[in-house]
């Protein structure tokens, strides 16, 4: 099977405390490409030489979660600056890790309204312009209600209407399997529909995002076929939670992939 799999270094290697030590947990095990969410609890500096040490590729980042667990704050009005402050950061990190994807995370909004609307295309706007002049795919990622209640961005028909109205080849969708069956279900045919707006993917097991061999409500042998089959060429982002010792929880990957590297 040709899929290619990066490793969540903010699910998996919780063995590690530190963001640092994952990385080389994770090329100690086979990876040769890895993605996180927020790396910024950790100096530039060190995230910089841990990567390098690891002799691995970053795949993708996130915008800084903000005060409180916001998770971003791409959808809030009359926050302009503080919303281009964290994508300089966010490109800052990036660029020093030479990471090309950057996931810009809406904000926690429970009831949005039409000034919620236009501050996230207005900011997205921006961002998309720093993105295409810095070599930079941004992502939105529509997020399930339960693994974030009150997330601005829950919707797969609001996340396709924005990235076509901005209109960017560096404005794509990240499209987690774990939220989609959350959120929609009828996996094959919304892949389908979805995959051509698709910038990056990600997978865990539903309901409890375990490894995709454990038990749940997803058939993951069929859906990876479905994406081979769908000439998907992209990386595949395993943002699980291990279930037991992150390793030896890999024999799935290694069954799959028929060998040790990844």
């Amino acid at each position: 099977m040709n899929l290619k799999f990066c490793a969540n270094l903010s699910f998996m290697y919780q063995e590690a405390s530190s963001l640092l030590e994952r990385y080389g947990l994770a090329a100690n095990s086979g990876f040769g490409t890895v993605e996180c969410a927020f790396p910024y609890s950790e100096p530039l500096e060190k995230v910089v030489r841990a990567k390098n040490d690891a002799n691995v590729t970053q795949i993708l980042i996130n915008t800084p979660r903000g005060d409180d667990q916001q998770l971003g704050c791409a959808a809030f009005p009359d926050a302009e600056d503080r919303f281009r402050s964290s994508i300089d950061q966010a490109l800052a990190y990036a660029k020093a890790i030479n990471c090309n994807k950057i996931h810009v995370m809406a904000g926690i909004v429970p009831n949005p309204n039409e000034s919620h609307h236009k501050a996230y295309e207005d900011n997205l706007t921006y961002a998309t312009g720093v993105f295409e002049k810095n070599g930079i795919i941004g992502l939105i990622e529509p997020i399930n209600k339960y693994s974030a209640p009150g997330y601005y961005l829950n919707s797969y028909e609001r996340a396709v209407q924005v990235i076509t109205k901005i209109g960017s080849p560096n404005l794509k969708l990240q499209l987690d399997i774990f939220h989609l069956q959350q959120i929609k279900g009828d996996l094959t045919n919304n892949i389908k529909t979805l995959l051509p707006y698709a910038g990056h993917i990600q997978i865990a097991q539903v309901p409890k995002r375990n490894e995709p061999n454990t038990p749940g409500e997803i058939d993951y042998k069929y859906i990876f076929q479905l994406l081979e089959d769908l000439g998907y060429n992209g990386w595949i982002g395993l943002e699980y939670s291990p279930k037991d010792n992150t390793d030896s929880g890999l024999s799935w990957l290694r069954e799959l992939k028929g060998n040790k590297q990844f």
